[in-house]
């Protein structure tokens, strides 16, 4: 039935529907890990219940995420040995011990403390509660460091020999740890993990402003922390874009030439290709609207400076343009509707109508997600950019893939489509139903929580009525 596809293809599309699916997870969990330990702080060091009551409400939605982004990343690991052996052998002395020092770091650094950052609360002090908040905040910043450090060799690969049999040997960890995009992608991507963690929390906050929860302490809060960031990182992102853009644009040039849409060379300043469509038959984008030399101003801060495009290199090397071309876009559009919601939010501020402006309200609830789609498109413009290699220059994704048939790879893809959509759907669905409820239950002071005044909720065993726990049914002579 899958005998006409291609296996290699297949194995493509497999690996990215599940990576994409993955990157989604650790996006949120980086920010609401640093979230969560920023409110804890602020709770102790104010004593202010809004601040606790937003830490009760979003540790939940913490905790269903965290566990949905280990699950689908365990997910990815087993691919290489299905799908990728021939990478996973011929990268595996480089890739394999960066791998472990993650497992050994971070990932122990955050289960070893998430317990007690969920749990821990009424049962260890407050000084370890913190401190237990704040590594798994830590941890999370740690395992993304060696996850892109891995990925940003398969980049820019440096620190290693080849041996006879054509497999890749450290020879510097230091050079292999610290190659040259691996700063650059670091801050680029932790600071998106941040800003969209930012929209989200936005955007919900919002919600409850737009539904009439406006007396809220939690909620005014919650949308303020949250604009305050947009406002303040979204124009550091910008830069640190501009930055990885420069960085791929020196060990990367082709990639940089689909995301730029030059097909021909300008040796006299390069235009910069506001929207088209790319047209490879043709090498020249269709329907384009273009500012005169601002991409060499852009990417060489000279107007006149020369840059190469497509033609420079044979077709065999070019990445699939058009995804490349419209996931850029996509990733700065993106960028630049997040600096004017920050924007906006600073003028409200400033007259005294952010709690009050709907209008700025309705626009923040829809840019909730744009963080999420902001990081795919990055992730497509990044990883798709670096086709035709899985190790940039040296391994091509044609010699990486396993010696397996297509009707393997397409029952494996179909089986994760439909298992992926089942199991984090549910968990998506219920994350959904979280935020939907007002945070502290409807208190509108700080006075106190509702729902802690209640006590624990008994999850098993029979819970007595209220007349009948009066009347001290099961008490000392209950039965005279």
């Amino acid at each position: 039935m899958f005998d006409q596809f291609d296996a290699l293809l297949l194995a493509r599309i497999q690996f990215g529907f599940t990576v994409a699916f993955h990157f989604l997870f650790p996006a949120i969990t980086i920010g609401l890990a640093s979230y969560l330990a920023v409110l804890n702080g602020m709770w102790l060091w104010h004593r202010d219940e809004a601040y606790l009551r937003l830490w009760k409400f979003w540790v939940k939605p913490f905790a269903v995420v965290f566990a949905m982004g280990v699950v689908s990343g365990i997910t990815m690991s087993y691919q290489f040995g299905t799908n990728w052996s021939v990478f996973a052998d011929k990268t595996g002395p480089v890739l394999g011990p960066l791998m472990a020092y993650e497992v050994l770091t971070a990932f122990f650094l955050e289960a070893g403390f998430l317990g007690i950052m969920l749990f821990g609360r009424d049962r260890v002090g407050e000084k370890l509660h913190m401190f237990a908040c704040l590594m798994v905040a830590v941890g999370t910043a740690v395992s993304a460091s060696w996850i892109l450090s891995v990925n940003s060799w398969m980049h820019t690969p440096t620190g290693y020999t080849i041996s006879e049999d054509g497999q890749f040997l450290p020879a510097d960890w230091l050079a292999v740890i610290f190659n040259p995009s691996f700063l650059h992608r670091f801050a680029h991507t932790v600071t998106a993990a941040y800003l969209t963690t930012a929209f989200i929390v936005g955007g919900v906050g919002a919600w409850h402003l737009l539904r009439g929860r406006g007396a809220n302490r939690s909620v005014t809060t919650m949308f303020s922390m949250a604009m305050w960031m947009a406002a303040l990182v979204t124009p550091v992102q910008i830069f640190l874009g501009d930055s990885q853009g420069l960085n791929t644009l020196e060990h990367q040039p082709v990639k940089v030439m689909a995301m730029e849409g030059h097909y021909e060379s300008h040796p006299d300043g390069a235009p910069l290709v506001l929207f088209g469509i790319p047209n490879d038959a043709e090498r020249r984008v269709d329907y384009a609207i273009e500012i005169p030399k601002l991409s060499s101003l852009i990417l060489k801060h000279d107007l006149n400076a020369p840059l190469a495009g497509l033609d420079s290199v044979p077709q065999s090397e070019w990445p699939p343009t058009a995804i490349v071309f419209f996931a850029f876009r996509i990733m700065v559009g993106l960028g630049f509707l997040m600096l004017g919601v920050g924007m906006w939010s600073l003028w409200a501020r400033w007259r005294g109508t952010l709690y009050t402006g709907r209008w700025l309200h309705r626009a923040a609830v829809v840019m909730g997600p744009s963080g999420l789609v902001a990081v795919l498109a990055g992730w497509f413009t990044t990883e798709v950019g670096r086709q035709p290699y899985t190790v940039y220059g040296l391994l091509r994704t044609a010699d990486s893939v396993s010696p397996v048939g297509a009707p393997a790879v397409a029952t494996s893809l179909i089986a994760y489509i439909v298992i992926y959509f089942v199991v984090f759907g549910a968990g998506v669905w219920y994350v959904l139903r979280l935020i939907d409820q007002e945070p502290g239950g409807g208190t509108t002071d700080g006075a106190g929580d509702g729902a802690d005044a209640l006590g624990p909720i008994r999850s098993a065993g029979i819970t007595p009525s209220p007349q009948v726990a009066e009347k001290g049914a099961f008490g000392p002579g209950a039965a005279e």
